[in-house]
């Protein structure tokens, strides 16, 4: 387990901690039976509020249905097989029972996980990903690590040993072991994932007291990627992969490491299911990490605050469905939370237009809901902003649709002012009034929690102009409805 941590220097706005040479071992990959811990990076403090392993999160007993539960249980009753691959074990296997792509292969040198004598900037460890589950994997590595998105309880971490002499295939799932790195105010206090930079020496090992960066969207583009290889090209913009940290602590040459197609000088590209570790990728998935948490967190503290508005509820003798004054401020601002990062606030905006290297940015577009236009929230612009229309695709996701009435209604409601023009806040001052229709034309073409809302708004606007005569509205029925 983790070895207790003290701070050093802070190069981000979030909390920057040092921890030990034990400590390193519990991060981006496994404690004893512990997770794939994701992404690097020790997250440090563990979330101290959230209480998500009692009811009404009870986070280790609930029965959970992501992906690779559901994978599992095919396993178990014999419905789905994996085959075994000489190379690479259950990998190419497991990508494809769960839907993943080759094409979102990234790679870290870093040397951050329990099997890191298998990692090294000549041995990098392999990850992949799709909307809702991320494996990573070691050359000659005992194990398959897995963290996916359950609807309702977010992150889930599993292992799947990765050798051929196991008699079966089998994952298991963490107990909590994950959580000492993967639930903490790096992963907005619920357990979650995270990208991380760091600065890694020759051997891949990373130097703590030079400070490490947590990454998202916002995050500026010269603190991004240390310890990472980065494919494709990004103009004038630098980034810290693709490059060791030598002499002093913090230098790092990120001019070396720019704009970089080819990884043949550095590792042996027939050991990758690709050649690439693409760009475009990356910065995807550093989005995606932090909205899945954003919609974890508010579904946490959603049902958290209105178990405890109910339970006052008794002793206090208020009406059963009654949500107290603190709750609803609880409920909106995890409102916030989730529209700061679906709507891509403070976005580091790109100075040189961005390109991948490999087959990722058309696969990933291609998956994406249309429009009769034919736009899609998936379509990048990669110009001066990663998605032309700046709302996040996982509005679509599972767990969004699973968020508690309580706070998806206001969330959507918020969301259709904002768009619609009557919300103003500056925070969304970044969405221009063509950018706003343009999102909203999409969702409510796309989305039925928008479509239903885009039918009741030209109704009213047929009423409000005039309309057919003898029409009215009726809102005491489910809905809004035009009745004669």
């Amino acid at each position: 387990m983790c070895e207790s941590f003290r701070p050093v220097i802070v190069r981000s706005a979030r909390p920057v901690f040092r921890s030990s040479r034990a400590a390193a071992k519990c991060v981006f990959a496994l404690v004893g039976s512990c997770c794939l811990a994701l992404i690097y990076g020790a997250s440090p403090v563990l979330a101290q509020s959230s209480g998500f392993e009692k009811p009404p999160i009870d986070y280790l007993n609930t029965v959970v249905h992501d992906p690779v539960a559901n994978l599992a249980e095919k396993l178990a009753s014999g419905t789905a097989e994996l085959a075994f691959d000489q190379q690479h074990g259950y990998l190419p296997a497991v990508l494809e029972a769960l839907k993943v792509p080759t094409s979102s292969q990234v790679l870290v040198f870093s040397k951050t996980s329990l099997q890191l004598n298998r990692i090294s900037p000549r041995r990098p460890r392999s990850l992949f990903f799709n909307d809702d589950v991320y494996v990573g994997y070691c050359q000659q590595g005992d194990v398959l690590e897995f963290a996916a998105t359950d609807a309702k309880q977010g992150a889930i971490f599993y292992t799947l040993g990765n050798s051929e002499e196991q008699p079966e295939p089998k994952f298991v799932r963490d107990r909590g072991g994950c959580l000492s790195c993967h639930a903490s105010s790096r992963t907005q206090n619920v357990p979650g994932y995270l990208v991380r930079s760091v600065f890694a020496d020759a051997a891949g090992r990373p130097k703590f007291g030079s400070g490490t960066y947590t990454t998202d969207h916002t995050s500026d583009f010269k603190e991004r990627w240390g310890g990472w290889y980065v494919t494709g090209s990004h103009g004038d913009m630098r980034h810290m992969g693709n490059v060791i940290c030598k002499g002093d602590e913090g230098e790092i040459d990120r001019e070396s490491g720019a704009n970089r197609t080819d990884l043949s000088d550095s590792i042996r590209l027939e050991s990758f299911l690709t050649p690439h570790s693409d760009i475009v990728a990356l910065m995807v998935l550093e989005h995606q990490t932090q909205m899945h948490n954003a919609i974890a967190a508010a579904n946490y503290e959603t049902r958290q605050a209105l178990h405890q508005s109910y339970q006052m509820n008794e002793l206090l003798e208020r009406p059963a469905g009654h949500i107290s004054d603190s709750a609803n401020r609880r409920i909106d601002s995890s409102v916030d939370q989730v529209l700061e990062y679906l709507l891509f606030c403070d976005e580091f905006a790109l100075t040189s237009p961005v390109s991948g290297s490999s087959n990722f940015e058309k696969e990933f577009q291609e998956r994406g809901l249309r429009d009769s236009q034919g736009r899609s929230l998936r379509d990048f612009d990669l110009q001066t902003r990663m998605f032309r229309y700046p709302c996040s695709y996982l509005i679509y996701n599972d767990s969004f649709e699973a968020l508690p009435d309580e706070v998806r209604s206001r969330i959507v409601t918020k969301l259709t002012a904002i768009l619609e023009g009557d919300d103003t806040s500056p925070e969304y001052a970044h969405l221009t009034p063509m950018m706003r229709a343009e999102i909203l034309g999409i969702l409510q073409e796309t989305h039925p929690l928008f479509q239903a809302q885009g039918h009741t708004a030209s109704l009213q606007k047929e009423v409000s102009e005039g309309g057919k005569e003898g029409h009215r509205l009726d809102a005491t029925s489910p809905g809004i409805r035009v009745v004669r």
